[in-house]
């Protein structure tokens, strides 16, 4: 880092207020910090990496304090990145700040095949910490064992399913899936039974269901896993727990089980159910029939869900889980993206599989192509519907994929909207505006910091970083509280 970015960042610092994601305060004026380990150790298990800048004091308004000695602080850091493993090699820059000295130190981000980063004297379950946010909390048993299963390979969809039966199997399906694989697999099926078939493709293992078989063959699959299902929700707010205008807390429950086709189809079929459907005419009076949310790029992220999520022992009691909000639909699968995979590069580089053997027979079966073709494929759907682009977000563990909703945005549309209009009109009326237009047009009256993220759908730091504080930059918002900037009773209007 160059003295003049490190003064960049604490004038941001200081202008925001907070510590983030990346950036951790020590004010070290009067000696070393006794205990980093835990920031060392959630900046290099995350992708980024991070900074630790000392010489500011968050109790004084995160004013420079300066360090009490800045040759001396390196040495004393650096002992402690010696204390963690693998050892944390930190980058370190001295800068001067009126008569007063602020030094960073930049930690990079492990490779995956290397994490977990802990410190070895509290031990690798014990010592291995994760940031969410400006905090550094302990991983859990699963966190830890996710990088495991990468650095190791452990195939937990091959693994046998305990309590299940062969017995329980489909005979239909299985008739299917042998015609499928002496069609497309010649060589697998020359000269071998279809019982060691089924154990070459990871569907039994010494003759006992696998796994994959269970999800793909079992006549009843939740028999033997009863969670690994997908729990479907339509709520009348825009959060779990907000009632309808008559108290209910569910437009709409279900818990939907079965094979993997199966719990995609009944799925699809949740959404288009409980979802809204406008009609469109345009100045030529043609008409046009429009979903809430394209159902195929629905089928694509409840598919990647069932297909891509964490199979083990940790996660198997964690349905998948179909969240269908006011403003937003929500599909939530257990696990985190796998391996050397980042959100950036969702769709644009070919992933490591996490599950091969279910997404090798899902492609014999003609449920899913297994060319990574999916997200690309959401991505494409929403953009010929004129919706925004999906968010795709990792959150302890779980992997999110939010599409949102055309029709809410009808909820906000102009008051100046001349009586008659029909509801579809209104909603193209909405959908013409820009974000900023929607955003600025929303705050005619004042509001707070989580009407703006309902009304946006986005997420509380992108909406306020990448929405909201440009917006005040340029004085087209502007605070009710502009003395008390993180004030909990903070409103945003347009003045």
């Amino acid at each position: 880092m160059q003295t003049e970015d490190l003064h960049k960042l604490v004038d941001k610092i200081q202008r925001l207020q907070c510590e983030m994601q990346t950036v951790e305060l020590k004010s070290a004026n009067k000696g070393c910090p006794t205990r980093l380990y835990d920031t060392l150790s959630s900046f290099a298990n995350q992708d980024e990496g991070g900074i630790i800048i000392f010489g500011l004091d968050e109790t004084k308004g995160f004013a420079v304090v300066g360090v009490y000695d800045a040759q001396d602080l390196q040495k004393k850091v650096t002992e402690q990145c010696n204390q963690m493993s693998p050892q944390v090699r930190a980058l370190f820059t001295v800068c001067e700040f009126g008569d007063k000295l602020v030094v960073s130190a930049e930690i990079p981000g492990l490779d995956v095949a290397e994490r977990p980063c802990f410190y070895r004297g509290a031990g690798r379950l014990r010592g291995a910490y994760i940031r969410v946010g400006d905090a550094d909390e302990p991983m859990s048993e699963y966190e830890v064992y996710s990088y495991d299963a990468f650095r190791k390979r452990i195939r937990d969809d091959i693994r046998e399913a305990q309590g299940a039966r062969r017995s329980f199997f489909n005979e239909d399906k299985l008739a299917q899936f042998f015609q499928a694989v002496k069609k497309d697999r010649k060589h697998l099926a020359q000269h071998i039974s279809d019982e060691e078939i089924l154990e070459l493709m990871g569907i039994t293992v010494n003759g006992q269901p696998t796994l994959a078989g269970e999800l793909c063959f079992s006549k009843y699959p939740q028999g033997a896993f009863p969670q690994l299902c997908v729990t479907a929700v339509a709520l009348p707010g825009t959060q779990m727990g907000e009632p309808g205008l008559q108290g209910e807390r569910f437009i709409d429950n279900e818990r939907i089980t079965g094979t993997i086709d199966e719990m995609v189809d009944e799925a699809v079929d949740f959404v288009n159910r409980n979802s809204r459907h406008s009609t469109i005419i345009d100045a030529k009076g043609r008409r046009t029939d429009r979903d809430e949310y394209p159902l195929k790029a629905v089928r694509e992220a409840v598919l990647n869900a069932l297909v891509h999520r964490d199979y083990s022992i940790h996660s198997e009691n964690v349905p998948v889980r179909l969240e269908l909000y006011r403003n937003r639909l929500e599909i939530i699968s257990s696990g985190g993206l796998y391996g050397k995979l980042t959100i950036d590069s969702l769709g644009k580089v070919r992933p490591d599989t996490r599950n091969s053997a279910l997404a090798n027979i899902l492609e014999l079966m003609r449920i899913t192509e297994n060319r990574y073709s999916g997200i690309p494929t959401i991505y494409h759907e929403l953009q010929i519907a004129q919706l925004p682009p999906p968010v795709f977000s990792v959150r302890r563990g779980e992997f999110v994929v939010t599409f949102t909703s055309r029709v809410a945005q009808m909820y906000d549309v102009p008051q100046t909207m001349p009586t008659g209009v029909h509801e579809e009109q209104a909603v193209y009326a909405a959908e013409t505006l820009t974000t900023e237009e929607k955003l600025l047009q929303f705050c005619s009256v004042p509001r707070s910091r989580q009407e703006l993220i309902d009304f946006l759908g986005f997420s509380r730091y992108y909406t306020m970083s990448k929405l909201v504080q440009p917006l005040l930059d340029a004085q087209k918002l502007a605070l009710t509280l502009p003395e008390k900037p993180k004030s909990s009773k903070q409103r945003y209007f347009k003045p």
